[in-house]
């Protein structure tokens, strides 16, 4: 382990004298909060800048030569804080970020989490604006946000946002771990627990090499805990610390008529029509109210025990006014509250193609019809039992299943046809509320937050939380700070300013405060 020399100076000068150097460094919670607060005031300039540079760079994985460049700039980051840090690889794995603090008289070591990939991004849906140009404006684009010049504005509204790619997911907890380390040295205060970050590069895409690189770099990641820094805090603006995650099983759908596309009117109701045929297919795997048809799909479902039952129905009810925001008049579930259906299982059509529509709809069968499908999963299912179950029921529906495209003698000898191409997936993972790490994260992230602080049994989004458990077995906990309104993954994705101020304050309390509260 490493215990960089800007670091151990700082030890050295606040050990003096003290037999316990984390006993004695760290004020009472609301004294430390308040002392990160002034420090983050005095900086938030610099702390937006350093934001506006990470996410000025471009960030999709399969761009190697950019991911390089962002793993370089983090380094750096790093550096200039007198932490160590390098690029750890596996294979064909874009370089995953890693840096380490060790904490003279610390007896728990931490890994913080968080990916620096991004999703792709089209111009052409941010109305034509770079999506790695950041902008800050000064409320939400959708209210009409204006541009703010960040060199000469004044003084930073806690309501603006800053809009770029990756802004919320993940680089600005990023900067907010950076940040809260800078925090704490300004106060003089030391972390409680060694800690250790590591900083994924290809999480957007599935990370197909995670599993690689936590194996080939096992003992370097050896930790007590991970905590992962993801995901948006809850719908009502509070903080929530979240115990599990959903899995994820993806795959491409597609259905065959006739070799070429012909006359609906001259072979209508004779030849097969394949978009007919997916839509068949569809409906045999979904309901209306979005519950999956599949016979023993849900076989595997862990129960939820008697905490987390209790921890999900004290949530506030966020219902009505998410339908009012998103334009709803109903929602799928039966009435159901949301919390409760992200616990279950679901089935996502993410796309559907078949020939056009509108001006481009031709009195025409198509040749194939193609669905794109996320299943998202919940412990314990697998990816693997899925595949099973799902290939299984369509054998029963009658449907000749391939994993390639079928030469034309196949074509002839069976009537339906569909090919499945799956991806890589995970299971889901829900850590338990009751150990003494997830007791522990709780106080911390509570002495932190501004009002009440939520126990959320699982996200609804899909985190490969499972690879933490199985390759290094430490538990895994969430502390999500991003605003839930980020439009994360999607056109104009945003970082409200008050959620980096806030993720500063419960990231600076975690590092000073999780190795006293840890029984």
């Amino acid at each position: 382990m490493i215990t960089s020399r800007v670091w151990q100076a700082f030890f050295l000068v606040t050990a003096l004298g003290a037999p316990s150097l984390v006993a004695q460094t760290v004020p009472e919670p609301g004294g430390l909060r308040s002392q990160v607060r002034a420090w983050r005031t005095a900086h938030e300039k610099e702390i937006v800048r350093a934001l506006v540079d990470l996410t000025a760079l471009p960030n999709v994985a399969v761009h190697r030569d950019d991911i390089e460049r962002n793993a370089d700039h983090l380094i750096a980051l790093f550096r200039q804080r007198g932490i160590e840090a390098r690029k750890l690889t596996a294979g064909e794995a874009p370089p995953a970020v890693y840096g380490e603090l060790r904490v003279p008289g610390a007896t728990r070591t931490v890994v913080f989490y968080a990916h620096y990939d991004g999703q792709p991004a089209d111009p052409a849906d941010w109305g034509g604006a770079d999506p790695w140009t950041p902008v800050l404006r000064t409320g939400p684009l959708s209210a009409g946000g204006r541009e703010v010049d960040l060199a000469t504005a004044p003084a930073l509204d806690p309501e603006w946002r800053l809009y770029a790619r990756s802004a919320s997911d993940d680089k600005g907890p990023i900067i907010a771990l950076l940040a809260a380390l800078d925090a704490l040295r300004a106060a003089g205060v030391t972390p409680s627990v060694n800690l250790k970050f590591f900083l994924e590069g290809e999480e957007e895409a599935g990370s197909p090499h995670l599993a690689d690189l936590l194996s080939a770099h096992r003992d370097l990641l050896a930790a007590d805990a991970w905590l992962l820094c993801d995901g948006p805090v809850h719908p009502s603006r509070r903080m929530q610390v979240v115990f599990g995650a959903r899995g994820v099983s993806s795959l491409e759908v597609t259905v065959y008529g006739p070799l070429r596309a012909l006359h609906s009117g001259h072979y209508g109701n004779w030849a097969p029509n394949p978009a007919a045929l997916l839509v068949e297919l569809l409906a045999g795997l979904r309901a209306p109210d979005g519950s999956i048809r599949i016979p023993g799909f849900s076989d595997a479902v862990r129960p939820l025990t008697d905490s987390e039952i209790r921890a999900a129905a004290d949530l506030p009810a966020v219902e009505p006014a998410l339908q009012e925001e998103l334009g709803l008049a109903w929602t799928e579930g039966n009435g159901a509250r949301l919390q409760d259906l992200v616990m279950r299982p679901a089935l996502n059509l993410r796309g559907l193609a078949a020939a056009g529509v509108g001006e481009k709809a031709r009195n025409a069968i198509s040749t194939e019809a193609r669905a794109s499908i996320d299943f998202r999963l919940v412990p314990d299912q697998t990816p693997a039992t899925v595949r099973e179950t799902l290939e299984a029921h369509l054998r029963r529906q009658g449907f000749w299943v391939v994993h390639e495209e079928p030469d034309l003698e196949t074509r002839r000898a069976h009537a339906r046809i569909v090919r499945l191409d799956w991806e890589s997936g995970y299971p889901g993972v829900r850590t338990s509320m009751d150990l003494p790490v997830s007791r522990a994260v709780l106080q911390a992230v509570g002495e932190a937050a501004d009002g009440p602080l939520f126990r959320v049994p699982m996200l609804g989004g899909s985190i490969p939380i499972s690879l933490f458990t199985e390759v290094l077995g430490a538990p895994t906990i969430i502390v999500p700070i991003v605003n839930h309104d980020n439009n994360q993954h999607a056109a104009h994705e945003n970082l409200r300013l008050q959620n980096l101020w806030d993720g500063i304050e419960v990231y600076a309390q975690l590092f000073a405060r999780l190795g006293q509260v840890w029984p």
